[in-house]
């Protein structure tokens, strides 16, 4: 940049400055930037303005007009891939790539403006849940947002969209509600006697252990021998595990879901008694089972089977829908319910949120903060209808 003081024809003395932008992208032409002002700063600063915008502006014209989504898309997902994330979250992505492909994947990237995104949209809104489309959106928008930073487009096509919302049916807007995602302390009593008389073989471990740590099933399938410090009463939570096709000798050991889920809880004397038990008998298995399996993992798994591989949250599933078709419980309870009842349980002992979060693993308040302030404002209600029940003939003076 350079500056200098001009007189215009009023007399008037300005500051003028002059800056080289970028070429033209479409005629290769260089562009100047020339910009006038009070102060030497005020120059500056409108010549940054126009810099910036036409930075903004510099579309790769030639590359644009002959890219289709698909081709961006594909180079997103490249990236995507080597950035560290879950093959869980690649595998979702791939999918979604094939439904937005599907509905304008040889459309170039230029073609594709809010009308045309925000009707796809809509077509979408007829096949998929809400919460599908919101995960379909989110990922055309780091398409598109990959497209602008690659030249390839100058707006945003998802930007201040409207995402189609469905009228929530009443079974719907019952499922909704936060008392059907945790069990209350008669329901889990409950659960538990039955699991503790039918349950199967580890049944009843798994689920006391799920119930009274708030570990998610992938995180309880997991562990180890290794992660278990008896001395102490610590559970080492450091991985989850991954079986996309349910098969028991197809799984992988990935890290937990968030940073915030690595962590090492304090557990209660009569738990890791429990889990003693099983190392013990984890031992007598292996000397009996070992030789009688071609295939047999010998890797310390926790709960695993007589082959030595481990459970799979599909597996817990299972072994729960049967118990709870044995107790009176009416909720669509699958093993993540104990993580929230949980939750429950140390608010009502008086547990502090911030606690709360860092013995489950929560990097976000949001789904803990949900079950707390339900229970907290039960608790309120409880609280002041117990008072009134205790001194009701005291409060029936009032008026009298």
């Amino acid at each position: 940049m350079r500056y200098e003081k001009v007189t215009l024809p009023s007399g008037n003395v300005r500051w003028e400055g002059y800056a080289e932008g970028p070429p033209n992208p479409a005629t290769g032409k260089r562009q100047q930037i020339r910009r006038r002002g009070q102060t030497k700063r005020e120059v500056k600063q409108k010549i940054e303005k126009a810099l910036n915008t036409i930075k903004m502006n510099d579309i790769d014209v030639q590359r644009a007009k002959n890219i289709t989504f698909q081709e961006v898309a594909s180079e997103w997902f490249a990236v995507y891939q080597q950035s560290g994330n879950k093959e869980t979250s690649i595998r979702l992505r791939r999918h979604e790539i094939d439904v937005l492909n599907s509905k304008f994947g040889q459309a170039k990237i230029e073609k594709i403006d809010f009308r045309l995104y925000q009707k796809v949209l809509y077509e979408l809104h007829q096949i998929y849940a809400e919460s599908s489309l919101r995960s379909i959106h989110a990922c055309a928008n780091m398409i598109f947002k990959y497209a602008r930073k690659a030249r390839l487009i100058k707006d945003n096509p998802g930007d201040d969209i409207e995402l189609p919302k469905k009228q929530k049916t009443v079974d719907e807007i019952k499922s909704d509600n936060i008392d059907q995602k945790y069990l209350e302390s008669h329901e889990l009593n409950e659960f538990l006697d039955v699991v503790s008389k039918h349950g199967r073989p580890l049944d009843r471990e798994c689920f006391f252990l799920l119930a009274f740590t708030g570990m998610r099933p992938g995180e309880m399938c997991a562990l180890k021998r290794s992660d278990l410090d008896f001395e102490r009463n610590l559970i080492d939570i450091s991985k989850t595990i991954f079986s996309p096709n349910n098969n028991m000798r197809e799984f992988e050991l990935t890290p937990p879901k968030t940073k915030g889920s690595v962590r090492v809880i304090e557990v209660e004397q009569d738990l890791m008694d429990m889990l003693a038990n099983v190392i013990n008998e984890n031992k007598k298995q292996k000397l009996k089972y070992r030789t009688e399996f071609d295939d047999y993992l010998d890797d310390d798994f926790v709960f695993c089977r007589t082959n030595g591989y481990p459970f799979s949250p599909n597996h817990l599933w299972h072994r729960m829908r049967r118990i709870i078709g044995m107790t009176s419980i009416q909720k669509r309870a699958t093993p993540h319910i104990f993580r929230h009842t949980h939750i429950s349980m140390l608010t009502q002992e008086g547990d502090e949120l911030p606690n709360i979060m860092e013995r489950v693993g929560h990097d976000s308040p949001d789904t803990t903060l949900k079950v707390y302030t339900h229970v907290t404002n039960k608790m309120k209600k409880e609280s002041s209808a117990k008072v009134k029940s205790l001194y009701q003939k005291t409060l029936q003076k009032i008026n009298s």
